[in-house]
């Protein structure tokens, strides 16, 4: 399945810059490459919240293909239209619309919702991470510590702060986050594997790994983990170890077509470095 950038999953906790595969890899690359130039992050949120009484539906999402996406992208939207104001579909609905990247549409769904349910958490959960997928990381925080409960902290929203903060470039603060959500919810995957991005994402790969590494062999641990991993140690030069790594997740093709990719950007990126550092005259 192609994919591109694949980001914040909040509703799991989970900043990740993905490699799907294929034209999703290079992008995803590229995106870390850039992020580790201009310690920037440009990332299109992802969620896995749904209505309760349609969780089970919303956590096949991350399990489909983009077609598959589309085509519950079309169905969930003909119930949108037919009836906006409800609450599993609208959140359903958005949730779908992130994970295509339609984050503008997303917002304008989960804005629409938030007006009839001001004060339902999981709204305004779900609002938080539409703002964050269009860019509106402020207005996203704000959200996200509306829906949050000081006295019983869902560790799922602390973490998606320590995201939105990550995508701001506050690392050190989001970090802390991660930190209080791993208190509350020790070994928890999609957390360490947030802690390993926000280190991918400041250019340590080596402390990249360790935690991708630790995510990876928890229960729980996705595809996207392990996929990470992959990244985080090709970005180190171990091309055959990320490729081999790469392919528990991927056909061989792809794995390899992706450490081949992720190789010449490296060189490429050498390369200039080279040229930048060399004395003019």
């Amino acid at each position: 399945m192609d994919r591109g950038v694949a980001p914040v999953d909040i509703g799991g906790g989970m900043l990740n810059i993905g490699v799907m595969g294929g034209a999703g890899f290079r992008l995803g690359v590229a995106s870390i490459l850039s992020a580790l130039v201009l310690t920037g992050c440009n990332t299109v949120d992802r969620t896995t919240t749904g209505s309760v009484r349609r969780v089970e539906t919303a956590a096949t999402f991350d399990h489909m293909n983009d077609a598959q996406l589309a085509a519950m992208a079309g169905r969930l939207g003909a119930q949108y239209e037919r009836n906006p104001k409800d609450r599993g579909t609208a959140l359903n609905y958005a949730g779908v619309l992130i994970r295509l990247g339609r984050n503008d549409q997303a917002l304008a769904v989960m804005r629409a919702l938030v007006i009839t349910y001001p004060k339902d958490q999981q709204v305004l959960a779900a609002y938080g991470k539409a703002l964050a997928g269009a860019g509106q990381f402020d207005t996203a925080l704000d959200a996200i510590r509306r829906a949050q409960n000081p006295a019983y902290p869902d560790w799922k929203l602390v973490s998606a702060e320590g995201a939105i903060l990550d995508q701001m470039g506050n690392r050190d603060q989001a970090r802390a986050m991660y930190q209080k959500a791993l208190q509350i919810k020790p070994n928890e995957p999609s957390v360490l594997s947030n802690m390993g991005m926000s280190y991918l994402l400041a250019g340590d790969s080596k402390a990249a790994e360790n935690y991708f590494r630790q995510a990876s062999v928890l229960p729980g641990a996705d595809s996207r983990v392990r996929q990470n991993l992959a990244l985080s140690v090709g970005l180190q030069g171990r091309f055959q170890e990320a490729e081999t790594i790469a392919a528990q997740e991927l056909s061989p093709q792809q794995a390899k077509a992706n450490t081949d990719y992720l190789r010449s950007m490296l060189a490429q990126q050498n390369s200039w470095n080279m040229l930048k550092d060399k004395p003019k005259g």
